[in-house]
């Protein structure tokens, strides 16, 4: 009898939850032809002759900007990501990867910076001052949004 392995399947259900269109809102979070996206216009038309009124969404990429539009029947449900917003402590730099430790004390390196966002901790860690990153984690991706001084 042959070992069978049937773990390792992820059905990526955590990080999404359905919501139904005609309840969104503007500033909510949506998947927008599969990515992550903040709903920044959005309009409901009428009931046409033959079905459903519509909802028009247009949301921007949390995590490049891009524009993203769709349109869904209002009384169907459309997939919202889990978004979740962490602050950490820059501690130090090493190449394009920050330090960052959270309130526990636990430390983790695996985030990339951009040279903007090098520039700013630099430039803050240099002064001497506690710098501050705003954390956006969501489908599984995480990045870093915001750089500002702590008060020390």
């Amino acid at each position: 009898m042959s070992e069978e392995d049937f773990g390792g399947g992820s059905s990526g259900a955590a990080e999404t939850y359905p919501k139904q269109c005609s309840s969104l809102r503007k500033n909510e979070f949506v998947l927008l032809k599969g990515k992550p996206c903040k709903i920044v216009d959005m309009s409901t038309s009428k009931t046409g002759k033959h079905g459903h009124a519509k909802v028009h969404l247009v949301g921007l990429d949390i995590f490049d900007t891009k524009k993203y539009e769709d349109i869904c029947p209002s009384t169907h449900n459309m997939s919202c990501p889990n978004v979740d917003r962490k602050e950490y402590q820059c501690i130090g730099i090493e190449e394009d990867y920050v330090t960052l430790m959270d309130e526990g004390g636990d430390t983790r390196e695996d985030l990339k910076a951009t040279p903007t966002q090098i520039g700013e901790i630099q430039a803050i860690l240099d002064a001497d001052d506690d710098c501050l990153v705003s954390v956006l984690k969501a489908m599984g991706k995480e990045q870093i949004m915001t750089v500002k001084k702590g008060s020390k």
